[in-house]
């Protein structure tokens, strides 16, 4: 038995030692493959893996979000622009308020319409003036359109003394051109040292003077004068922009400059290169009148004074083609001030229209002041 028994440790003892070799082996191998294999994180959070559905869910969110916001932005516009057409509709409809009437001359040679709106602007700062007068056997008619700014103490003063002041004049009626440039500069003075320390309240002044036959237009700042002669438009003034070459020209000679904000302005504060009042730019902004004068003859048909507010939206062609085509002058004025309202004028509106009326014009005969 005993060899029996040894014969078996014999046969046992290379099996064991071959399997022990292949263990080694397969460890060897194992350990290989963690040696080359990189580590494994503990926490895919601490190392900022993420899951690789993740950057889809996200896209797709983004996307949704835009188009929500895509959406209510449309619909936000829709809605504005609905807003905005019913506005306009409104604007077209609404009643424009007004001040607005006639007159005439008691000899019935001259016929007047006229018509002033806020707009929409949130101050009224705009001023007419009619009156007539006679000074020895002369008949004397005064019209005048005058546009403040920063506020109406030089439109209301001038509208209260410039005709009175022209009237005054010793010279008036044997030099009505020297009267009117002396009086108009004059009248300045006295409301700068009215005003005393106020620096920025101005107006323009467009002014018909008519003695007897003769009419003289004279002109301060933007608004304007237009007559309709034999059917066709002529300006009788030239308005005074910063930007009119001659205009440049004074206010650089006299140390002032000339600059674009928004439209060109002197010193980069006012957007016209002559006004009354204005003390801080006077040495720049003058009040001397531009005049221009003609014999009242058969051609003339009406004159057209108005505020730059009109004249931004409407041209002298426009203006007069208008007026002809209404029945009365009055009628005429309303309806220029109404059709600037209605083109988009951002300003105060005023405008006096005068009928010359021919058949009428013989020797003038006394007529109430106005």
């Amino acid at each position: 038995m005993a060899c029996d028994g040894g014969g078996k440790e014999e046969e046992e003892g290379p099996r064991a030692a071959a399997s022990a070799t292949a263990a080694l082996a397969v460890a060897a191998a194992r350990a290989r493959m963690r040696a080359v294999r990189p580590p494994r994180p503990r926490s895919r959070r601490g190392l900022g893996v993420r899951h690789p559905f993740k950057p889809c869910r996200f896209l797709a969110a983004v996307k949704k979000m835009a188009s929500a916001r895509v959406r209510e932005a449309g619909e936000a516009t829709l809605v504005a622009a609905l807003a905005a057409a019913q506005k306009e509709s409104e604007r077209e409809s609404e009643e424009v308020p007004d001040v607005h009437g006639g007159w005439k001359s008691e000899d019935g040679s001259l016929n007047c319409g006229y018509s002033s709106i806020r707009g929409r602007r949130e101050s009224m700062e705009d001023f007419y003036d009619i009156r007539s007068s006679r000074i020895d056997d002369k008949q004397i008619n005064f019209f005048g359109v005058f546009d403040g700014h920063g506020g109406t103490r030089a439109a209301a003063y001038l509208k209260k003394h410039l005709f009175e002041n022209l009237i005054k004049h010793p010279a008036f009626v044997d030099d009505t051109r020297s009267a009117i440039s002396e009086v108009f500069k004059k009248t300045d003075e006295d409301f700068l040292d009215d005003v005393e320390g106020n620096i920025q309240v101005g107006s323009t002044a467009s002014t018909a003077v008519l003695v007897d036959h003769h009419l003289y237009v004279a002109n301060v700042g933007d608004s304007r004068a237009v007559i309709s002669k034999a059917g066709k438009a002529i300006a009788l003034s030239d308005d005074h922009k910063p930007n009119r070459s001659d205009e440049q020209k004074r206010i650089e000679d006299a140390g002032g400059v000339v600059t674009w904000s928004g439209t060109w302005r002197v010193g980069g504060i006012l957007a016209m290169s002559r006004a009354f009042g204005n003390h801080l730019l006077k040495r720049f902004v003058v009040a001397d009148p531009e005049i221009q004068d003609q014999e009242i003859d058969g051609e003339l048909e009406f004159l057209i004074l108005a505020s730059d507010g009109l004249w931004d939206v409407v041209s002298n062609e426009h203006a007069v083609a208008f007026v002809t085509d209404e029945d009365s002058p009055e009628a005429a004025a309303r309806k220029l001030t109404e059709i600037a309202f209605r083109r988009g004028s951002t300003d105060n509106i005023t405008c006096i229209v005068v009928e010359f009326r021919h058949d009428n014009m013989t020797d003038s005969s006394p007529t109430p002041a106005k």
